[in-house]
Parts: C-alpha cells; structure tokens; sequence
C-alpha cells in the first residue's frame, strides 16, 4: 500500500521563523492575522509581512495560511471585512477560521476563499465535519481532545474532507484557547489574542476552612514543613484499588474532601478556593503535547496535515520541531520503522514534561505537571545562530552561554552534527574562553555547511 505524505505545518510568528519552518521540512505555515488571530502578542506579522511572506512562500512552492481563528464580538464583527480585504487580495493559501458568522460573512462575498476550520471550532465528531463540509469549508483540524481512534473514526466516514491534527505544542488546560484564568486575573482575553499563560504562574497551596454561614473558603496558613512529594506518595497511596467505585483500601484521606487555595506568586493574599476528588486536582500546567511517536498511525490514519503549536516559540523550536517531525513523516511513509532519537531530539527544547494528550489512555498524571512550572531542558540548550561564514569560520550571534570545551550540536537542513569546541575568539580575533550570552557575536571553527545553522549546547 502507497501510503501518502501528510503536509507538515509549522508555526511563524516572524519571516525569520517561517524561512526556517521552510529549510527546516516543513510544507506549510500559519501566521496570525494580528487583530483576528490568538496570537496578538509577539506576532510580527502585519500586512505588509503577511504580503511577503505569501510571496516568498509561493516563490518556493510552499503554503501559506492565515490565522483569523477568534470568536468575534460586536466590535470585531464590525471591522472585520473591511480589515480582512486587503489580506484576501494577497492570495494566501487560506484563512483558519472558527467564527460562524465570520465565516459566513467570508464565503459570502468571496466564495472561492479557502477556509480551514479552526481547532477553536472543537469539532469532535464526524457529524460536526459534514455539517461545515456543507457550508463550503475544505479543512477541519480536528478537536485536541481526540483519541487516535476517534480520528480514525471520523476519516472513515469522511473520506473526502481534508483533516489536520496538531502532534505538538502547548496544551491549554480547558478546551483549546478558551480558559478562563486570563480573563479572569488581567481581563486578557485568550480567545481575543491575549493570553497571559496564567496556567502557566507560579502558585502555593494553602488550607482552608469553609465559612459555615456562606459556604465560602476562608483562608488559613499551610504547614511550614508541608512535603510535597511525601504528600503525593500518601495520596497515590489511597488510590490505589483497581475495585470499581473504591479509592484504594475503600478509606478515602479526610484531607481530599477539605477547600484548599491557591495563591499566585504575583498576587499575595488573593485566594482562589480549589477542589480535589479522588482522581486527583486537575487544574493548571499542563504537559506539553508531543505526538512524534504516533505520525506512523495518523499517517497510516491518512490524516492530510500534521500541525505543531507555538507563534511565539523560539526560532530554535521552529527550526527543531520541523526537522524531527519531517523525519518521521518521511520515515512512516518510506515504511521504516520509529526511530526513537527523534524523542531525544526534541528533549533538546524547552518542555514542561511531554504528553500524548489525549490521542491514547495514559495515566491520569501524564497530563498535568505537577512537579514544575517552568520548562526543562533534558538534553541540550540553544546557545547560537551562525550569522556569516567564510575561510572555515563561522560568525556566531550567541543566545546563551557556552564555553571552549563544550561539546555543540551544529543544526543544518542539510543535516546535524556534533562538535567539540577547541577554540573560539571575538570579532578582533581575540581568544576567549566563554561566549556570555545574548547579545555578543564571536567567531568558532566550523567544517561542512554552516549558513544559517543553530547552535546547541548538549547538556
């Protein structure tokens, strides 16, 4: 059996990112459309970028998607066809969409517009595709909440629709892009573009008591010697029974039924009362996704586009993330089998913790971070951007520090390989030692292709 090649999609939040999805594999970006898209912070496409980067895009037979993925109120609604003519003018490949009305209002007066229904729509059954099938949309990229099974299911009964799955990103901690927490601390709406992450802050615990008069939390100092890890243990152990409607032993911990509160770093003495059941407390920081392990299924699926979150990741993560997911993509489809240093490789990016989300049954603890808020580096750390390269050295605009001795990765489109570093010196051809960080150019011995590689640190 032939099997097809799905459309790797990546993400460009800049022209720079969207240059190096391409060198990098990928056959598509998606870029926002400021006011329109959920990405109205650190997005540098307006216009005018919008209008080159469809331009250079085509010019290397590539795609190029717009974003426009908000639910609109009044306001928007307003302006939005006016705002989105100009960019229908520039000939992208097509525009993501969630809005009925927006899509409506679009297929109206320009019905030959492409239109790839937004993850924001949460289309979660094969029903739900036909119906936007039948109101002229080409591309569903289905719900994050799916199982693989479940895509399968819908691919079955709609085999003439194209499908998109996102395989990896950032996971929010409601349906995608509709948490509350933001609005609710900066009045930043997510679904209007502007997202403060506030699952991802920093939080404590504290004890609480309930007012016997209103019902409501009422705050109380947590133990100075609370054990967060020895508190985990002697909860897990109470659930431990594989007994239908029991927790562990049948004596479910007194503590699980008390209010506690959460107190944000930045917002000392508000407290947020929070709940836990016997399957635990699901509420903020999530695991990142990372589905590279299952592209031979959803290939095999023949799902039409694979889609990696993140506008406003680093170039780093761009360039990364598109080559480790265009191995495997070519690997699924040549029939060879997962080749698991691509996990490695992706170890090499900042992450809270990977998850296969929600497309297979997993322990309910591989969802949430519990440990960290932060993102980890388990292998290697992005340090460079080779700039210019000539006479076998290669000038090098330092991100984070590294050091003569240390061994780095040089990542290439024509391929990787690793170094050890004997020597390096300032643009006065001066020796040094240690390159501090961002932002300093120092120049390193480079053998092989060089220009616009990156540069990591393996840890």
């Amino acid at each position: 059996m032939t099997l097809k090649s799905p459309e790797l999609l990546l993400p460009a939040g800049s022209l720079d990112k969207m240059r190096a999805a391409y060198d990098f594999g990928a056959d598509a970006v998606y870029a926002g459309q400021p006011r329109y898209s959920l990405r109205a912070r650190n997005n540098e496409f307006r216009l005018e970028q919008i209008a080159q980067g469809i331009e250079e895009a085509h010019a290397r037979g590539k795609k190029f998607f717009v974003t426009s993925n908000l639910i609109a109120h009044n306001d928007k609604v307003r302006t939005y066809l006016r705002d989105i003519e100009p960019v229908i003018a520039c000939k992208p490949d097509a525009f993501i969409m969630a809005d009925p009305g927006l899509i409506m209002m679009v297929k109206e007066k320009w019905p030959e517009t492409e239109v790839h229904l937004s993850v924001q729509a949460n289309t979660t059954n094969w029903a739900t595709v036909k119906f936007w099938q039948k109101m002229g949309v080409s591309r569903i990229i289905l719900s994050r909440e799916l199982s693989l099974d479940e895509i399968e299911k819908i691919r079955q009964e709609c085999p003439d629709m194209e499908l998109e799955v996102f395989v990896h990103g950032a996971l929010c901690i409601a349906y995608s892009g509709r948490c509350l927490l933001s609005g609710y601390f900066n009045r930043r709406d997510p679904n209007q573009g502007t997202c403060t992450n506030a699952c991802r802050w920093e939080y404590k615990t504290h004890d609480a008591q309930v007012d016997p008069n209103t019902g409501e939390a009422l705050a109380s100092g947590m133990d100075k010697g609370f054990d967060f890890a020895q508190a985990r243990e002697e909860a897990d152990s109470q659930f431990t029974s594989t007994v239908p409607g029991t927790c562990g032993s049948g004596q479910r911990h007194p503590k699980a039924d008390q209010v506690y509160l959460l107190e944000e770093m930045g917002r000392p003495g508000e407290h947020m009362p929070i709940m836990e059941d016997e399957h635990g407390t699901y509420i903020m920081n999530s695991k990142d996704l990372r589905a590279v392990e299952h592209v031979e299924r959803l290939v095999k699926i023949g799902v039409d586009s694979l889609k990696i979150e993140g506008r406003t990741k680093s170039l780093y993560y761009v360039a990364r993330t598109a080559q480790v997911y265009r191995r495997a993509i070519d690997d699924a489809v040549a029939g060879r089998p997962f080749n698991p240093h691509l996990i490695t490789d992706l170890e090499g990016l900042a992450n809270r913790g990977y998850t296969g989300g929600l497309l297979e049954r997993r322990p309910a603890n591989d969802y949430q971070n519990y440990e960290t808020g932060n993102s980890v580096l388990q292998r290697a750390h992005f340090v460079g951007e080779v700039r210019g390269f000539a006479d076998g050295m290669a000038e090098v605009e330092t991100k984070n520090r590294f050091s003569v001795g240390d061994t780095l990765e040089i990542i290439h489109p024509s391929g990787n390989r690793q170094i050890e570093l004997k020597e390096m010196f300032n643009l006065d051809g001066a020796p040094v030692q240690v390159a501090q960080g961002s932002p300093i150019r120092v120049r390193i011995p480079l053998d092989g292709p060089a220009e616009g590689a990156l540069i990591a640190r393996l840890l």
